[in-house]
C-alpha cells in the first residue's frame, strides 16, 4: 500500500482551522511567471482557473503609511487599490504600496501567495465593501497555488478587518 502524502498546510490554513473558520481549499496550477505577468492579470487568471467570478475573488495588497506602519488591502482581483480612499478608511494621512522587494520580509509571504490571514504579524485589514455582496469570496490560501473560499464577514471578524470602498477600476 502506497505511503499517503501530507497535505501541507500554510499558516493560513492553520490559523483558519484553530479559529474553526471554515473555509474551502481550492488548489490551482501555478504556471505563470510571477515576474512577468501584472498583479491585475495573475488574478484573473486565476479567478479563471478556478471558475470563479473575478469580483469575488480578491488580492491582498500591503501599503504602508508615512509613519512605517502596514495596512492591508483586500481588492476584487480585476481591480485597483484607491490609495486615497484606503488611507482614510485606515486613518492614516496617505498609504503607498509596499515594494514587492519587502513583501516577504514584511509579510512572511512571496508575491502571488500573500494572505491576509496568517502574516508575520497582525496589520490593519480593509476588506473592500464589494466582499459582503457574496456568500463566499476567494483569497490566497498563504501561497502560491492555493486560494481559499471564505464567508466574507467571517474572514473580517477573524482578521479585525473593516469594509469599505478602497477599490478602482
Amino acid at each position: 500500500m502506497a505511503r499517503r502524502e501530507r497535505e501541507h498546510k500554510t499558516n493560513a490554513l492553520r490559523e483558519l482551522d484553530a479559529a474553526g473558520v471554515a473555509y474551502e481549499a481550492r488548489p490551482y496550477d501555478d504556471d505563470l511567471d510571477h515576474d512577468e505577468v501584472p498583479a491585475r492579470d495573475y488574478g484573473a487568471r486565476i479567478a479563471e482557473a478556478l471558475g470563479e467570478d473575478p469580483d469575488a475573488v480578491f488580492k491582498t495588497i500591503v501599503c504602508v503609511a508615512p509613519s512605517g506602519g502596514h495596512v492591508v488591502c483586500c481588492v476584487p482581483v480585476a481591480c485597483e487599490v484607491d490609495l486615497k480612499r484606503a488611507a482614510a478608511a485606515a486613518g492614516e494621512k496617505s498609504l503607498a504600496l509596499l515594494p514587492i522587494r519587502e513583501l516577504e520580509r514584511v509579510t512572511g509571504y512571496v508575491r502571488g501567495g500573500c494572505s491576509p490571514v496568517g502574516m508575520r504579524r497582525a496589520f490593519p485589514t480593509i476588506i473592500d465593501e464589494t466582499a459582503t455582496l457574496f456568500a463566499r469570496i476567494g483569497v490566497s490560501g498563504g501561497r502560491r497555488g492555493l486560494q481559499v473560499l471564505v464567508d466574507p464577514e467571517e474572514l473580517a471578524r477573524f482578521c479585525g478587518a473593516t469594509f469599505a470602498d478602497i477599490a478602482r477600476g
